[in-house]
């Protein structure tokens, strides 16, 4: 448990460390935060719990090899299979426990998590306007503030545009120094102006045509002024959180299946409605220019319209009107599967997606036992406890186990692998080393010892060392 969650810590440090632009500045009460983290935390157990169970398994059975108590364990005949059964057990269980988690509470999790962070992505950040720099961020106006006093909140030379009227710069008031705060609720923005004038364009109304138009103005002089601005995107807002449903990490095995399905089907029936959509408009069959009336077409008629033949026997214009209907066609179906090769491309991406996440409900249980099997044998080997080289290894070992499931998830995405072989890739690399790893620790082999090596490189070279001798002289 401890392991699980220093590793879900790490985690999260690095999910804070690369939303950290959509987090801060927003205003997001603790209550929000705490809500988000719970959920992050939450989608991290794929990733966590092979991870924990390894470092866990290193730092027990290494521990136990450093105070010399396997050797007293097996030195009363107690092999050590028979010491790990009943974590082997306890791996069992858990493994059962996270193909459930998997399969019903990681899809829940997943989309409260993402319906959220989308909620907060969209959410306006707080008011923060910066000295000498027009600030946009609310709706139909534009403010400028030429100097700020971080002691007293007092701000200088200010600017305010209005444009509520939509018809471009024709409110414009200027005041040489004010204050603004927002209310408590965040709806709206209070700016209290002193020693300040105010311009307004007027509409001109008079519809009389003269041979020059006048355009009056209104100018306000005043020495306090208080303005209450509306805020609209500042406060935290809820989406319909079933606009996420959809997405396949939303999804269980039921649901992954009937999608997938579908979207097969869909693709077969983009194929089927491609094929017939080239053979009518983009394919002409020979019979299309034959005349029967024609005697020269008689012997093409014998050779079953070969299409060299058939070519030879047509007049010069029909030539030229075959050859540009023909090159016509020929770009038309370009095009036609240009188009269809992007969008069959994206569907079938759509596809890979949802049948890797079809198989991933079962791969976190594998890595579950396959992680365990290799920690619990190599703590054994190596024999040292605590948090120093067991860390280093698990982390060794997770990052191979990471960086082959990237890999191969991105060779199906692109269908260069089958989805079952991308998939299980990295655990299949790594079931074979935890296979020889509890070989050798149960036949007590030293795997680490670089003497062995040695003595293994010298038979298979029959390298010698050479002999140096040393005459004495006079």
């Amino acid at each position: 448990m401890l392991t699980f969650f220093i590793v879900i810590f790490l985690l999260q440090m690095q999910f804070l460390w690369r939303y950290i632009d959509d987090l801060v500045g927003k205003g997001l009460t603790f209550g929000i935060l705490s809500e988000l983290l719970m959920y992050t935390a939450a989608t991290f157990v794929p990733l966590a719990l092979p991870l924990a169970i390894l470092l866990a398994a290193l730092m027990t059975f290494g521990g136990l090899g450093e105070n010399y108590e396997l050797i007293a364990l097996k030195s009363a005949g107690i092999s050590l299979i028979r010491i790990m059964y009943p974590l082997i057990l306890l791996m069992v269980l858990i493994s059962i426990g996270a193909f459930f988690y998997s399969n019903i509470s990681l899809p829940f999790f997943n989309w409260k998590m993402r319906a959220l962070l989308y909620d907060i992505q969209q959410q306006r950040p707080e008011l923060q306007i910066k000295e000498g720099i027009f600030y946009n961020g609310i709706e139909n106006y534009s403010i400028r503030v030429g100097k700020k006093n971080a002691n007293s909140n007092l701000l200088h030379h200010i600017r305010i545009y209005d444009h509520t009227s939509n018809l471009g710069n024709v409110s414009v008031t200027l005041a040489d120094s004010g204050f603004m705060k927002m209310t408590a609720d965040k709806r709206t923005l209070v700016i209290t102006l002193y020693n300040g004038v105010s311009y307004i364009d007027m509409p001109d109304n008079d519809r009389k045509r003269y041979t020059v138009r006048s355009y009056p103005f209104r100018r306000d002089k005043f020495d306090r002024q208080i303005t209450n601005i509306p805020l609209s995107g500042f406060d935290f807002q809820r989406t319909d959180e079933g606009l996420f449903r959809s997405n396949f990490q939303m999804m269980n095995l039921k649901q992954l299946t009937f999608a997938t399905d579908s979207l097969k089907k869909d693709l077969h029936h983009d194929y089927l409605l491609l094929k017939n959509n080239i053979q009518a408009v983009c394919y002409y069959p020979i019979n299309l220019y034959y005349n029967p009336n024609k005697p020269e077409n008689e012997k093409a008629k014998q050779l079953r319209f070969s299409l060299p033949v058939f070519y030879s026997f047509m007049s010069d214009g029909e030539k030229v009107s075959s050859l540009i209907t023909a090159l016509n066609s020929a770009r038309n179906a370009k095009s036609t599967l240009s188009n269809e090769a992007a969008v069959r491309k994206s569907k079938t991406k759509l596809l890979k997606r949802h049948e890797i996440e079809w198989h991933k409900k079962f791969t976190l249980s594998l890595a579950c036992l396959v992680f365990f099997f290799i920690g619990a044998p190599l703590g054994a080997i190596i024999r040292k406890g605590g948090l120093g080289l067991p860390l280093v290894i698990s982390v060794v070992f997770f990052v191979l186990y990471y960086i082959i499931t990237l890999s191969s998830e991105k060779f199906v995405r692109e269908s260069y692998f089958p989805t079952y072989i991308g998939v299980w890739f990295s655990s299949f690399i790594l079931l074979p080393i935890g296979v020889f790893l509890t070989y050798k620790a149960t036949n007590d082999s030293a795997i680490l010892n670089l003497e062995s090596y040695l003595k293994i490189f010298k038979k298979v070279t029959n390298f010698k060392i050479p002999k140096i001798s040393i005459k004495k002289t006079d």
